[in-house]
């Protein structure tokens, strides 16, 4: 089994690509060992003293990692972890589990204006953002302002407010006047 690495955005982030499917649908985020339960892959790789969060998107996994800990020397036990999960044919998520978490918070706001927002970061932002092995996912629209939630490599990484600002943003005022700011949310 060959995995491929990419850097990311985020120095923090490094994108492992296993070469076959991760998760069928969805995206799942775990930024803690206990968060993680729900999968074994999610799980193996918290055992890697350094690992601080952990992303599994359709064909890639992201793993992020604790400011101390350095990418040569976490590099090689992430690798390591990925491989033996795959080729053990564990199931990445246990069975029951939905991957996808979205909870939508729009206060009544007109339905058309919510669709508009959400079709636009559908098509446009989140395969974007995929390519970087971050997700970005719609969380609400309350008084002109878009509250979106930064996972994966998007969750703390340095550029991010200026990939809110002037790309998401500018892109949705452009397209639905309604919208006046963007904000990250947990």
């Amino acid at each position: 089994m060959f995995i491929q690495t990419e850097d990311t955005p985020n120095p923090a982030a490094l994108k492992f690509l296993p070469g076959r499917a991760v998760l069928d649908s969805g995206v799942a985020d775990f930024t803690s060992r206990d968060a993680a339960q729900r999968s074994p892959l999610a799980r193996l790789l918290f055992e890697i003293d350094g690992v601080a969060g952990v992303f599994l998107g359709s064909d890639f996994v992201t793993v992020t990692k604790a400011g101390d800990k350095s990418w040569q020397v976490l590099k090689p036990m992430v690798l390591g972890a990925v491989m033996d999960h795959f080729t053990s044919g564990a199931a990445v998520m246990d069975a029951g589990d939905d991957a996808a978490e979205e909870e939508f918070n729009d206060d009544g706001v007109d339905g058309e204006i919510i669709s508009q927002i959400k079709e636009l970061i559908e098509t446009r932002v989140r395969p974007a953002v995929a390519q970087d092995g971050g997700d970005i996912v719609y969380k609400g629209f309350k008084n002109g302002t878009v509250y979106l939630n930064m996972r994966g490599s998007c969750a703390g990484c340095p550029s991010s407010t200026a990939t809110l600002k002037m790309g998401i943003e500018n892109m949705l005022k452009h397209y639905v006047p309604e919208v006046l700011q963007v904000e990250a949310v947990a």
